[in-house]
This record gives structure tokens, sequence and C-alpha cells, in this order.
């Protein structure tokens, strides 16, 4: 049976699950506005801008979330801009998804047949008529599933974001565990919701997969 402390457990990390949604949402919205023009500067082909758009997905990808969270929360201090966590963490988590997002999204244009462009210059389509009305709805196709994967792990790095003080549900679990010293029951729940919140957008994102292949078949 449950006792008080154990309901008001739950209601603060409740609350606190909140935050976790909100900067994931704040996250992936802002990756994805991000990411579209850089995904419109690789599709140019032109050497430099590729070059820059390569740089900047491997530059994020290739160093740890924890480390551009430190990066974005203490460094822009160096410069006199002071920043709140929750600031810090958004940009952090929003510059970590683009890079991201851009391989997933090129990748799928890329997995097109070429002849999808040749045949759009045939019909005397420019770029961005070919781009919009007939390669963007074949790659969304490919794309909505990896796009729900990653957003699992978008949810769980904000996780990570606990450690420059933004009270998201990891931090809520520490500092309730500090006041209970009831490890396994506060941490216990903290995994809880975790699940509760990335399982449906894992199982989608099978589903999706599943789905994508029977169409092909």
């Amino acid at each position: 049976m449950m006792t008080f402390t154990d309901w008001d457990i739950v209601r603060n990390l409740l609350l606190a699950a909140r935050w976790t949604l909100l900067l994931s949402l704040t996250a992936f919205i802002g990756g994805t506005l991000v990411t579209l023009p850089l995904l419109l500067l690789r599709l140019t082909k032109r050497r430099w801008p590729a070059r820059f758009v390569r740089l900047y997905s491997e530059l994020f990808q290739g160093t740890p979330l924890l480390m551009q969270l430190f990066l974005a929360f203490f460094g822009l201090g160096l410069f006199g801009i002071n920043v709140s966590p929750w600031t810090a963490a958004a940009l952090a988590l929003t510059l970590y998804t683009s890079a991201y997002l851009v391989d997933i999204w090129s990748g799928s244009i890329a997995a097109l047949p070429k002849g999808q462009w040749e045949a759009s210059r045939c019909l005397g389509l420019n770029f961005g008529q070919t781009l919009w009305r007939v390669i963007t709805p074949q790659a969304l196709r490919i794309a909505i599933a990896p796009t729900v994967g990653f957003s699992v792990q978008v949810v769980k790095g904000t996780a990570l974001a606990s450690i420059i003080g933004f009270v998201e549900l990891t931090k809520a679990g520490t500092m309730l565990n500090n006041v209970t010293y009831q490890p396994f029951k506060v941490f216990g729940l903290v995994a809880l919701g975790y699940f509760l919140m990335c399982y449906p957008l894992s199982r989608y994102s099978q589903h999706l997969e599943k789905s994508l292949r029977g169409e092909k078949q």
C-alpha cells in the first residue's frame, strides 16, 4: 500500500516529467528547423557547403552530448553570455538532434532512385519543384520510421541535462533521493517514467518499419 510519502514522490516525478517532455519536444522541433537549411545545403552538392554540413554533423555526432551541454552552459559564460540551464539544455540538444536528423533525412533522399530526379528534369521541373512535389513525399515514407526511432534517443538524452542543474526527471529523482534516502524506490520510478515515455515511440517506430517493408513487397 502506498503511503503519503510515496504519493508525494510520484507527484513530484510527474511534475518533473513534464519538463523532460517539453525539453524533448523543444529539441526535436528546434532540431528540425536547423536541419532543413543544412539539408538544402547538402542537396546542392556544392563542394564547400557540403563539406560544412559534413563537418557540422561529424562534430556533434563525434563528441559526447554531456560535453556539449557543459560548453553550452559554461562556455557561453566566457563571452559574458549568461544562460539558464533550460536555455543551455535546449540549445545543446537542438544542435545534437539536428546533426543526426540531417544524416537520416539526406540518407532517405539518397535512397530514392536517381531516375526520379532525371525524370523530373525531363518534365521541366526545377530543383525546388522536384524536391517538394516528387522527392519529399517519397523520402518521408523512408525517413519517418528512423526519425521516430531517434526521438527515443532525444528523450533519453534529456537526462544528461541534470548535470547543469536543469530539473527534469533524473534531477528530480536525485533531489528526492537526497531527501527520502530511498534510492531503489525513487530511481525505480524514474526508470519507469522513461520507459513509459520511450516504449510507445519504440513500438511505433517498429510498426512503421514493418508497414514500410510490407508496402515494398
